[in-house]
């Protein structure tokens, strides 16, 4: 075995990968960036080195400091964990000619395998099947547009190099090619540096499934079975399991014997992934139809499930490779036991799902038979717009997938995190949808079965339970409790009036109260009804004041995680604010790609105004309605938070009804 591992990533993934070397006795050494200093893989590691500054290009991705670091403190060998450099073939070159063994394929494997359009024609000649479709990379949008006819309608833009969804647009209409061409050419040149892009036929009501590949220098390739992954957004997977519920014993073995194919056919070594689309609507005939749709060069994000059924550790057995060793285990050795489903937690809103930014106050993780966590960050820690905003996984196994669910599904519950807004309460509306208890999974999941969906709102006990909270809080300037800062500001009957909005269901619609406070515990009103507040206790609530002074109410309450924002009653003009009938803001923290307007460019409803790029996806805020853009705020490459101004509009007209708000739609 290696001696000392040099952890070339951050987050959940590091902290995964410093476990298992702890446990085969392997020392390890951190990288981080200066937004990462505090954070709990620096702490897990034996060395921490800093890397740079906060964004990835200065600090994760800076491969000479990576080397630099390795040498400094004396590895001989680089675990990529995945995302970041995992599957850069000039990195895996760059640590095998500095010496040292690198955790993974060969760096020609990762540069043939990560062209799709050459990892196809490769593995078709292999007899692995491939989706129907223009596999050749070096066309240009006319040649593109061409080639679809042959292709056919609906169709899939992909990116060459692309992945999670990045530079893929779904066509239905041969007039919207064009314009998806660019923009898929645009995002996957942003994102890989490399604009080409391929045509497949879309296949009807699609299951994801991958299988797990494991091969050593000694040539041997076993397989460990399947994951489904169909639930996804924006093509990136949201939960995932194993094994799935729509693959028999036939439809496994074939799918196995696929992907061993794959990875004997190109050298394979090490830990990698076969991801296959299944057609739904052959489920269930005697030879369902499966293509090939590309291979992961790494460890997956959800290796755990995996791991839980087959009772394997794929990071001691990617280690145990690297070094040079046979695999311990035949195909004819695996069993697997149970069921694993797993759910990614991510920091952003549950309805539009979009990134959020911001501090962890408090995070509490759940317990339980079977229930697993694979989380990144702890109570301090900062998720800011520089990463990938996954906080980390949650994992449940049972000896059958409704135990599995049911666990899944208590874990979510016991799970709190108070700071930053996440997608809990979205993941457990997936687990309890009668879809997914049938195993009735596609791709489109998500719009078949939740489109629309909105959390539940809060009840008039739990808002008075928030504003109790804010009664009792103190101010650190000495004002006695926030009623103070209100003003003298009262109704008729008396007391002081408080509204709170919950950030998640209803941010623009505040729950308003009247309080009372002569001595004892504060009476709360609301539309002329008393409420008798929730008991909640000291661990489930918190009241946070930003430095502008505003104040904010987080609180868990039966399996819910919200927060609370007190609207002042009295609000002054900025006058430093920008101008004009509204001002157009970003929908989340990202960086500005693209502006499309100039000042005093009249626009049509629906118009592209500003492109805000995110998580690797691009958010188009389009316009409402027609109008005259008045001032522009932002310029390409600018990071800004959300609800920074973009642009300020005047409408041609006044809208009828509520004044409409921008539109940000991830492509």
């Amino acid at each position: 075995m290696v001696a000392r591992v040099l952890v070339a990533n951050r987050g959940e993934i590091a902290r995964r990968i410093i476990r298992t070397c702890r446990e085969l006795g392997l020392a390890t050494v951190a990288v981080y960036s200066d937004a990462d200093a505090g954070e709990p893989h620096v702490r897990d590691a034996d060395v921490a080195v800093r890397l740079g500054p906060a964004p990835a290009p200065a600090s994760y991705l800076d491969v000479d400091r990576l080397l630099e670091a390795a040498a400094r403190t004396g590895c001989d060998a680089v675990h990529p964990g995945y995302g970041f450099l995992a599957e850069d073939p000039a990195f895996a070159r760059a640590v095998t000619e500095a010496g040292l063994t690198f955790v993974g394929p060969s760096a020609e494997v990762i540069a043939l395998m990560g062209d799709k359009a050459a990892a196809k024609r490769r593995l078709a000649a292999a007899g692995v099947p491939v989706v129907p479709g223009e596999n050749r990379a070096d066309l240009d949008d006319a040649a593109l547009l061409a080639a679809a006819e042959q292709v056919g309608f609906p169709l899939v833009v992909k990116a060459v190099a692309g992945g999670g969804g990045t530079g893929m647009r779904v066509v239905t209409e041969p007039e919207h090619l064009a314009s998806s061409l660019i923009a898929a050419r645009r995002e996957a040149r942003g994102a890989f540096g490399d604009d080409r892009l391929i045509l497949e036929r879309l296949v009807t009501r699609p299951r994801h499934i991958e299988v797990q590949v494991l091969a050593d220098a000694h040539g041997n390739v076993i397989h460990l079975f399947e994951r489904e992954c169909s639930v996804q957004r924006r093509h990136q997977k949201l939960v995932e399991e194993a094994p799935s519920a729509a693959v028999d014993e036939q439809l496994r073995e074939r799918l196995g014997a696929a992907a061993v194919t794959a990875a004997r056919e190109v050298g394979y070594l090490g830990a990698g992934t076969l991801e296959f689309l299944v057609d739904g609507t052959t489920i269930g005939t005697e030879e369902p139809s499966f293509y090939f749709l590309e291979m992961n060069t790494r460890l997956q994000v959800e290796h755990p499930v995996t791991e839980l059924i087959t009772g394997l550790d794929l990071v001691a057995l990617q280690l145990s490779v690297a070094a040079g060793q046979p695999l311990p285990i035949t195909q004819e050795d695996l069993t697997r036991t149970g069921h694993a489903i797993e759910v990614r937690l991510y920091a952003e809103d549950p309805v539009e799902q979009l990134p959020q930014i911001g501090r962890i106050h408090a995070l509490r993780l759940p317990t339980g038979p079977g229930v697993r966590c694979d989380v990144g960050v702890d109570t301090g820690s900062a998720v800011t717009r520089h990463y990938d905003p996954m906080v980390g996984k949650l994992i449940a196994y049972g000896p059958d997938r409704p135990t599995a669910i049911r666990r899944l599904r208590d874990a979510l519950a016991g799970t709190s995190l108070r700071g930053v807004v996440t997608n809990l309460e979205l993941l457990d509306a997936v687990l309890a949808h009668p879809a997914f208890a049938a195993g009735e999974l596609t791709t489109s999941f998500l719009s078949d079965h939740l489109a629309g969906w909105r959390p539940e709102p809060l009840t008039a006990p739990q808002v008075a339970a928030a504003a109790l909270a804010l009664h009792d809080a103190r101010g650190g300037d000495g004002d006695p409790s926030p009623w103070a800062r209100l003003g003298a500001v009262r109704t008729g009957g008396g007391g002081w009036p408080l509204a709170l909005a919950d950030r998640i269901t209803a941010a623009d619609q505040p729950h308003r109260l009247l309080v009372t406070a002569r001595g004892g515990r504060p009476e709360l009103v609301s539309d002329g009804v008393r409420l008798d507040p929730v008991e909640l206790g000291p661990d489930d609530v918190e009241v946070v004041t930003d430095p502008d002074g505003s104040r904010h109410v987080w609180f868990h309450h039966r399996g819910r995680t919200r927060v609370l924002d007190e609207h002042r009653t009295v609000r002054h003009a900025d006058a430093s604010a920008p101008t004009g009938a509204a001002t157009f803001t970003a929908p989340m923290p990202g960086t500005v790609i693209a502006v499309e307007v100039t000042a005093g460019a009249a626009v049509d409803a629906g118009a592209t105004l500003v492109i805000v790029e995110a998580m690797k996806m691009e958010h188009p805020v389009r316009a409402p309605v027609a109008g005259t853009v008045t001032a522009v705020h932002v310029h390409p490459g600018q990071g800004v938070d959300a609800g920074a101004t973009l642009v300020a509009f005047e409408p041609a007209e006044e809208p009828a009804g509520p004044p409409a708000t921008p539109i940000a739609t991830g492509s």
